[in-house]
């Protein structure tokens, strides 16, 4: 068992979803975040102006799953951002999970 995370700007939410049941994963947990493209955004969100938001709305999504799924779902993701319009693809990784109950 492993653990994978995805993240994707909030437009691709539904996608991400989609990829992640034809991996046949289909438990799941997501959680809105903010994604920054460098470590200045960072800093200008402590600016004069705290109520300004300088990041972009993103979603992250993670499952406990086996290693057969994770590479199907790395498959549909290398695909589905083959064919992205804007530089923001899908970002996935795999995280090994020595123990669990």
């Amino acid at each position: 068992m492993k653990l994978v995370i995805v993240t994707s700007v909030e437009e691709f939410q539904k996608d991400v979803l989609r990829l992640f049941k034809k991996a046949n994963i289909e438990n799941l947990s997501s959680s809105e975040i903010d994604g920054h493209k460098n470590s200045e955004a960072v800093v200008m969100t402590s600016s004069w102006f705290p109520g300004k938001k300088f990041g972009n709305e993103s979603s992250l999504f993670f499952s406990f799953t086996q290693d057969e799924n994770i590479d199907t779902l790395f498959d549909l993701i290398k695909e589905f951002n083959t064919t992205l319009e804007t530089n923001n693809p899908l970002k996935a990784v795999v995280v090994p999970i020595e123990r669990f109950i």
